[in-house]
C-alpha cells in the first residue's frame, strides 16, 4: 500500500518566468541608471547650475555688498555673502564645508548610477540637488564664499541653488517613498479557478 504525498501547490509569484512557474529574483531587476537617466540629469543639473550663476551674476553687478531693493512685502532682493551652508549655516568651517559638498555629490552620482531608473522623478530630483550643490561649491572654491540675494527678511538670505537643493531633496524623497510603496505593494495573482471561469 503505498503512501500518497500530499500535492504542493505550484509557487505562481507576479513577476514569474513565461512558464509561470519559476518566480524571478527580485535581485534581477535593474535599477541601474542608463544613458537616457543621465542626459536627463546632466540636463537639469547644468541648467540649475547656469540659472545660479546668472542670477548671482546680475545681483553682484548691479547691486553692492549688502545693498537691498524692496519687490513686495516682506521679500527683497538683498545682496549678501555666505561661507557656510544653505541659510548660513556652518558659515566658520568653510573648507569642512567644501569637503563635505564634494563627497554629498559623489555619493549622489553613486547613487544615481545604481538606482536611476528605479522612479521617473530621480534624474529630475538629483539633478536639482547636484546642480545646486556644484554651483555653490564652485563659489566657496573659486572666491570662499557664496552670494545669497533672496531674503524675506523672517529668513535667512539664500540663493536659486539653495532653493534647488531643497525642492530636489524634496522630491527624492517622495520619489524613493512612492517606488517603496509601489514595490510592497501586493499584487492580484489569479488562481487556476480564476483563470478557468
Amino acid at each position: 500500500m503505498t503512501e500518497r504525498l500530499p500535492s504542493r501547490a505550484a509557487d505562481i509569484r507576479v513577476g514569474s518566468t513565461t512558464d509561470g512557474l519559476t518566480p524571478i529574483s527580485v535581485a534581477e531587476r535593474q535599477f541601474g541608471a542608463r544613458w537616457p537617466q543621465w542626459l536627463s540629469l546632466a540636463s537639469v543639473a547644468l541648467a540649475g547650475l547656469g540659472a545660479d550663476q546668472l542670477t548671482k551674476s546680475i545681483v553682484t553687478s548691479r547691486l553692492d555688498l549688502n545693498d537691498q531693493v524692496h519687490v513686495v512685502g516682506p521679500f527683497s532682493i538683498h545682496h549678501v555673502t555666505n561661507s557656510g551652508i544653505a541659510f548660513g549655516l556652518f558659515a566658520s568651517a568653510t573648507s569642512l564645508v567644501i569637503l563635505l559638498t564634494g563627497l554629498a555629490v559623489a555619493w549622489m552620482l553613486y547613487f544615481f548610477a545604481r538606482s536611476g531608473s528605479r522612479h521617473p522623478v530621480l534624474p529630475v530630483a538629483l539633478g536639482l540637488v547636484i546642480g545646486g550643490s556644484v554651483s555653490n561649491l564652485t563659489d566657496r572654491v573659486r572666491l570662499g564664499h557664496v552670494t545669497d540675494f533672496l531674503d524675506f527678511k523672517y529668513w535667512p538670505a539664500f540663493n536659486l541653488a539653495d532653493s534647488f537643493i531643497v525642492v530636489g531633496v524634496a522630491a527624492l524623497l517622495l520619489a524613493l517613498v512612492a517606488s517603496d510603496r509601489q514595490a510592497t505593494r501586493p499584487g492580484r495573482v489569479a488562481s487556476h479557478a480564476d483563470r478557468a471561469g
